[in-house]
């Protein structure tokens, strides 16, 4: 991190670790520019362009002005088409209002850490895990503490 920004950043920010994921997506690109062939595991980009049919979606909603903010739970005709999914294909029986649409699960992740943990609280993560979930739970106060599946770790 920069020190000449640790006067306006908070000390449970300083405390986080770059993130692994961020880092290994650099160093991909890095050999990318030297010219090696690289196949980056690293973010969660597809290699392909985002299909017409949702650009064109995309592109419908825009003109049928779906520009505004929305319920923070999300919008209730998507609430409710994900319930009827839940039912339809899972047989899993989630009423509309028991479900939240979020930007991503480490979106959800952390608007749950920040929801329930109090400073030093435990939270057990099982290993492996995403290398967000780790420094997610410090920024909430958390301690994060592993478990070790299968093989014996000290």
């Amino acid at each position: 991190m920069n020190p000449a920004h640790h006067s306006v950043l908070s000390q449970r920010v300083l405390t986080l670790a770059e993130s692994e994921t961020l880092k290994m997506a650099r160093m991909a690109r890095e050999l990318r520019a030297l010219g090696y062939d690289v196949i980056s595991l690293s973010l969660g980009e597809p290699d392909f362009d985002t299909p017409t049919h949702i650009k064109d979606a995309a592109y419908q909603a825009l003109q049928e002005g779906y520009t505004k903010y929305t319920p923070v739970p999300g919008l209730p005709e998507l609430t409710k088409a994900i319930s009827d999914k839940f039912r339809r294909d899972n047989n899993l029986d989630y009423k509309p209002e028991q479900i939240v649409v979020s930007n991503g699960a480490k979106q959800s992740i952390y608007n749950i850490c920040q929801a329930l943990l109090d400073p030093g609280d435990e939270v057990v993560v099982f290993a492996p895990y995403w290398v967000s979930y780790w420094e997610i739970i410090k920024l909430s106060g958390g301690v994060p503490v592993p478990v070790y599946a299968g093989v014996e770790r000290e």
